[in-house]
């Protein structure tokens, strides 16, 4: 019984670690409505932008110990704790002018909402260059070139 204990704990402890050595360069969202990017992977080195967008996707460039070196839509780079990161997909619509999102993977598909650049939403799965995307409970395929957080980092 106590080595099944032992087992599990051990296999419990294990797993959060082994998420934290996935291979560079990897997709993954912001999991909090406020997070700091820091200029390098401690909380001694200063804050360089605060970011308030729950679910905002970002790119893993590198990883050190218990923090990513990420770059943001904008480009921006620096250093957020692995804790307030989120593996779930997420996407930001880019571009100009409305980006439109409809009931089927179709450029003839009826068009069931129009998203604004800057909108983030959960991303699914992307298939020959249409991806599902929802915003909140609005669902629907948009172009998968309209989307930064899509495809292969």
């Amino acid at each position: 019984m106590r080595r099944g204990l032992a087992l599990l704990c051990l296999l419990l402890l294990a797993a959060p670690a082994a998420a934290q050595e996935r291979e560079v360069p990897y997709w993954a969202s912001l999991r909090a409505g406020e997070v700091n990017m820091r200029v390098g992977p401690s909380e001694n080195f200063p804050i360089d932008w605060v970011y308030r967008r729950q679910g905002l996707p970002v790119k893993v460039l590198r990883v050190n110990q218990g923090w990513r070196l990420v770059e943001d839509p904008g480009g921006a780079q620096g250093w957020i704790v692995a804790r307030l990161l989120t593996p779930d997909r997420g996407a930001i619509v880019v571009g100009k002018g409305l980006a439109e999102m409809r009931e089927a993977a179709d450029s003839g598909a009826r068009v069931l909402w129009r998203a604004e650049p800057g909108v983030v939403g959960a991303l699914g799965d992307c298939d020959d260059g249409w991806c599902k995307f929802a915003v909140g409970s609005r669902k629907g395929w948009i172009r998968a070139k309209r989307l930064w957080g899509a495809g292969e980092p």
